[in-house]
């Protein structure tokens, strides 16, 4: 399963000019495989990595299955390490060549899509699934007794009748018992699997007596309610999923960025724009790299002490050591953040950040 050890890998990956990273939009409703293989052989025109590029073609030639939306390749033959990722969540086409694997798309993908439970409650059980970018990894359910309804008027309804007062009291028993249950089995669940993010399935009582009920540490982690069927299939849980999961993540992102640009704005602990942000990652002082989903931008790195800028220069200003030119510098910027323990948020909506250059960063406390 791809996850965060695997992204910690692919981080430690490391060889000069000898890594090709590919991510191949493959949506089956958006074309064929001759199509998608036209586009990757013109991706691939200006790299200069023969034995990687060839990796790579024979895996689509031959082991591909064209049933995925996406997938995500990492060659770096000098190694011996070929790596292939199908995925059913559709990216943007890139390709990135370098001495360190291009993680940024992996680790938007993560960040939004990874690890979400899905949590389906009534009164009598429960039914849970996990969901890892965008795929359905695991699924199990509690039933617990059936609850008795009783009718109401008449006789029925004086105390001590049966299908009266004592009935009810013990209906709302069992209704108790079968939440209680529910969340134990739903605690478990969430621990075997490590769920980052949770979402309730529910009427709105059902949703509120779960809640209730649920440990402090784990309601942390719902990002939403939303009503649906008990008996609704995988499929239609999972859609829903993402899009309460986008919703939800839309509003985080409004709330991270507003944060970031106060602090900036009073020097507390927080940078803007590219310049600065290429100092604080140089010095790694960044706990939480915040950039533009698609931002690139060519940058500098000194061969010897590694400082990175975004100012053309021969030498390096801060050991005197020459300069080379980088692309993308922000691939570098990534992978450099996560490789000394920071965070990446990939911001989806690019305007958000564009009046302070598309990239900033929340800094370690000094």
């Amino acid at each position: 399963m791809l996850d965060e050890s695997t992204l910690q890998e692919l981080l430690d990956l490391n060889e000069e000019n000898g890594v090709l990273s590919v991510y191949l939009n493959t949506e089956p409703s958006q074309g064929n495989a001759d199509a998608y293989k036209l586009r990757l052989r013109h991706m691939l025109e200006q790299v200069n990595l023969p034995k990687d590029k060839e990796a790579v073609e024979a895996y689509f030639n031959t082991e591909y299955d064209w049933s995925g939306k996406s997938v995500a390749i990492f060659s770096c033959s000098k190694q011996n390490v070929f790596r292939s990722y199908p995925l059913s969540i559709p990216i943007r086409n890139a390709v990135h060549a370098g001495d360190r694997a291009g993680v940024r798309p992996l680790a938007h993908l993560l960040d939004n899509f990874g690890g979400y439970a899905v949590i389906l409650i009534d009164k009598q059980g429960a039914r849970y699934f996990y969901f890892h970018l965008g795929k359905l990894e695991e699924q199990d359910g509690y039933f617990g007794e059936v609850v008795k309804r009783t009718k109401s008027g008449g006789a029925s309804s004086l105390t001590g009748r049966r299908g009266g007062v004592s009935q009810t009291k013990h209906s709302d028993e069992v209704v108790d018992r079968n939440m209680r249950d529910a969340v134990d089995g739903a605690v478990a669940f969430f621990e075997t699997y490590h769920v980052r993010r949770i979402l309730i399935g529910a009427t709105e009582e059902n949703a509120a007596n779960f809640l209730h009920l649920l440990p402090k540490s784990w309601r942390s982690l719902v990002m939403g309610t939303f009503a649906i069927q008990m008996t609704a299939k995988a499929e239609e849980v999972r859609s829903k999923a993402i899009e309460i999961g986008l919703q939800s993540e839309r509003k985080q992102e409004e709330h991270l960025i507003q944060q970031l640009l106060t602090k900036a704005a009073k020097a507390e602990d927080a940078v803007v724009g590219l310049e600065n942000t290429l100092e604080a990652v140089s010095q790694h002082k960044v706990q939480l790299l915040v950039m533009a989903d698609g931002y690139q931008q060519t940058g500098y790195q000194c061969k010897e002490c590694r400082a990175l800028t975004a100012q053309t220069s021969m030498t390096c200003a801060s050991c005197g050591g020459d300069m080379e030119t980088i692309p993308d510098i922000t691939e570098i910027v990534v992978n450099q953040v996560m490789r000394y323990g920071g965070d990446v948020e990939v911001i989806l909506d690019q305007q958000k950040l564009e009046d302070v250059g598309y990239i900033g960063a929340e800094l370690r406390y000094s």
